[in-house]
């Protein structure tokens, strides 16, 4: 199961983040969360990516996002290199995200 990393929809994430089962893990850059964010989502932006910069999850799922789903892939299999067990994409991204009618909110 090495270097898999699981797609998850954008109802799945915002209905695992509210019930406190994920943790989301937003690697897109600062400007970029500054224009539009995730509700709750914790920014460890992609350009200095280091996996131990994501907070403990504290027994939640992490689950990366990005604008489209492929940073985000590209962030679950570097932390993945580095020996941590955190398979989980938001497919989509902020794009599929907003697709599905999701709130965001404006100033990271």
């Amino acid at each position: 199961m090495a270097n898999q990393v699981q797609d998850l929809t954008a109802d799945e994430v915002s209905k695992g983040v509210a019930e406190g089962r994920y943790l989301l893990v937003d690697v897109r850059e600062p400007n970029e969360v500054e224009a539009e964010a995730y509700p709750y989502g914790v920014v460890v932006p992609l350009s200095t990516f280091d996996p131990k910069a994501i907070p403990d999850p504290g027994g939640k799922q992490v689950v990366f996002a990005c604008r489209s789903g492929k940073r985000s892939v590209t962030a679950s299999l570097a932390a993945q290199a580095a020996g941590l067990p955190y398979d989980k994409h938001l497919a989509g991204g902020m794009l599929g995200w907003k697709a599905a009618g999701l709130p965001s909110k404006v100033g990271g």
